[in-house]
């Protein structure tokens, strides 16, 4: 078996692109991995290419040999826009070795140890407070449109939900994102009362909506700096949040916020390589270890939930992509023993079901591990090609 050709496919998905890569070999048969562009991976695409030009003719199945070569030749720029790359070749592979041998690819790592996933619903509320349209659902513009929300979680099934900060305290209702330059914020991203007190009040009618049981998550993202990080995780701690998500650089300072404040904390989606988890594991700065299987590949996303598993922590997929993506980390989540719960996005683009075949199997705010071989998820290419991305 050898690789016929490697190329790389991009679909309009609202306000971002979806973007796969597709190696097929020369009997014909077909890997897929996704990945993506947005969200400060600019140019990445240009790097697939030119780290996969030379894989052509080569045989696609020695997947670790070919990733430890990419890694060799990236080794004096890792990270970032390379690694990326190294991780969507890497994942396409994966789905052809397994297909060759009509597995799933969980098997060519010792098999599932579960095939139900615990899901938590993601963005909960974001992208009704700013892509309402796109997403087809209505949007939100009040505390009680949160509320309401919370009822409709609890009400299809899923046990918990992640929010990012919505504020409603200054007309209409806006996200703070200040990390990301989003609004003209920063670059001082300072905590101030008002903040905090908005904050709170989120928090309050998702709970009032959802239940007393129910999980709630607060992602933080890099909006803050470590005070601003202790104060807002302590300004929230009475509602019992199963986590906060905080992105920090610095293991230091992260094992300080750790140790500040009253509630468990989650980081890493940010991080590559078991290289880049590794200080952070060593300092004690996380409570659950967050891998991003799109950005590492899942054989390398397995190696840092091996390293989190003997630091005793448990690790989450960051998986806030299309249904491909799902179902790789699906794959991520049934094979490590130390899983600690499933991101998932509810809302999206209104037609992203016409990308996939099958869609995610959801019940009981479970997802259910897909069933074929490979990836168990296949790319409707006349689809992607039909809704091209856009500028």
């Amino acid at each position: 078996m050898r690789i016929a050709a490697i190329e790389d496919l991009h679909a309009d998905a609202g306000w971002r692109t979806y973007s796969f890569l597709k190696v097929t070999t020369d009997g014909g048969l077909v890997g897929w991995s996704e990945y993506s562009e947005n969200y400060g991976s600019a140019g990445l695409t240009a790097v697939i290419r030119a780290l996969a030009a030379p894989l052509v003719g080569q045989d696609p199945r020695p997947v670790e040999k070919i990733s430890a070569m990419l890694y060799a030749q990236t080794r004096q720029a890792p990270g970032g826009v390379n690694a990326q790359a190294i991780a969507a070749i890497e994942n396409a592979l994966l789905d052809v070795k397994a297909k060759a041998l009509g597995v799933r690819v969980c098997e060519l790592f010792g098999g599932p140890v579960r095939e139900r996933l615990p899901l938590y619903w993601s963005h909960c509320g974001t992208y009704r407070v700013t892509y309402p349209e796109l997403c087809g659902v209505p949007p939100v513009a009040s505390l009680d449109d949160i509320r309401a929300l919370g009822r409709e979680v609890r009400a299809k099934g899923y046990g918990s939900l992640k929010t990012n900060i919505l504020r409603f305290d200054g007309g209409a209702a806006a996200l703070h994102m200040p990390g990301f330059a989003r609004g003209g914020e920063g670059p001082e991203i300072n905590v101030d009362r008002g903040l905090t007190m908005a904050v709170d009040r989120l928090l309050g009618a998702f709970r009032d909506g959802a239940g007393v049981d129910a999980g709630l998550h607060l992602d933080l993202n890099f909006n803050f700096r470590t005070e601003g990080y202790v104060r807002m995780a302590q300004a929230v701690a009475h509602h019992d949040p199963t986590w906060v998500e905080i992105d920090l650089f610095e293991p230091d300072a992260l094992a300080h916020i750790r140790r500040r404040v009253p509630v468990p904390v989650a980081s890493g989606e940010s991080l590559f390589g078991r290289r880049g988890f590794l200080p952070y594991l060593t300092a004690g700065a996380m409570d659950v270890a967050i891998v991003d299987v799109v950005w590492n590949g899942l054989a390398e996303s397995l190696k840092i939930a091996a390293l989190a598993d003997a630091h005793e922590i448990n690790v989450a997929p960051h998986n806030f992509y299309g249904h491909l993506s799902t179902a790789i980390s699906a794959h991520f989540s049934a094979t490590v023993p130390n899983f600690r719960i499933m991101e998932i996005d509810v809302d999206d683009c209104r037609w992203r079901d016409e990308f996939y075949s099958p869609v995610p199997t959801i019940r009981d705010g479970h997802l259910h591990l897909p069933t074929g071989p490979g990836w168990g998820v296949e790319v409707n290419e006349a689809a992607v090609r039909a809704r091209p991305a856009r500028r």
